[in-house]
């Protein structure tokens, strides 16, 4: 791969780097869903999967589109061609997403809603954890809560003074006009509803709350890795610590080594 080709290269994954499994709020790059990206001259084409056959088509639709829309993006690209693989509505997604349909039009009568709604839950959701991980990083890093609730956008670069904290913020911040629009003097920190948070007192009740959204796409993004590692028996370092799929496969070992005995047992012999 020559220097240009891998430079382009480089500039794909970054941009997919930016599609997020819309229930996890994770990369589809670090979640392991993208199984190859080629690029040839202004043509990039992409390959993904998905941890089972049957994952919810909207799902794996919205996530093929937004690989299309950040690749298509780069200005030396003219050509994007995303192929979902091993999935039981692949032939209907690629073919939507070759043709620039809607999910509505790749699907007609059996596409359930338009995505628009469903993507802009994901987002509020999205917005939440983002949130709830930022400010408790911070709490953790000292910064006070009375100085928190106060905190402007421009101020919030200035609190987050390393690379954790910059990380964190740039996050949040790509998800912050999920309440409403916002600039350098408008609240760094504010509800769902774009409502600015109350007492500093009430800083802990109001974390707690969004652990329980965070919560559940920690859980669900452990199972989406175990399924999609067991799916495809992917090999895992010895040093790890045990995830799901190692315990899915100790229950599928045990389920076949008593198949196996009760067979021996009603044996003839």
């Amino acid at each position: 791969m020559d220097a240009v080709a891998g430079r382009q290269h480089h500039e794909v994954l970054a941009r997919l780097a930016r599609v997020t499994d819309p229930e996890l709020d994770e990369p589809v790059t670090t979640l392991g869903f993208i199984t190859d990206v080629a690029v040839e001259g202004g043509h990039v084409a992409i390959r993904f999967r998905l941890p089972t056959y049957w994952c919810a088509a909207n799902f794996a639709f919205l996530m093929a589109e937004d690989m299309r829309r950040e690749v298509a993006a780069l200005d030396w690209v003219q050509r994007v061609d995303v192929t979902l693989d091993d999935h039981m509505y692949a032939d209907t997604i690629n073919g939507g997403i070759r043709r620039g349909a809607t999910f509505h039009e790749a699907f007609g009568n059996d596409a359930a809603a338009d995505l628009d709604e469903l993507r802009l839950t994901f987002n509020r959701k999205s917005f939440q954890r983002r949130q709830e991980l930022l400010l408790r990083a911070l709490l953790e890093a000292g910064r006070a809560p009375e100085m928190l609730v106060r905190l402007t956008v421009a101020g919030l670069h200035a609190a987050c003074d390393d690379e954790v904290l910059g990380g964190l913020a740039a996050r949040y911040l790509d998800r912050r006009d999920i309440p409403g629009s916002f600039d350098g003097g408008s609240l760094a920190f504010v509800d769902v509803q774009g409502r600015p948070l109350s007492a500093a007192d009430a800083m802990r009740p109001y974390l707690r709350s969004l652990r329980n959204v965070a919560v559940n796409v920690e859980f669900n993004g452990a199972l989406c890795r175990g399924l999609l590692a067991a799916r495809f028996n992917e090999a895992q370092p010895d040093d790890r610590e045990p995830t799901l799929r190692d315990f899915m496969l100790q229950a599928l070992s045990r389920q076949t080594g008593e198949g196996q005995g009760h067979a021996q047992d009603t044996a003839p012999r």
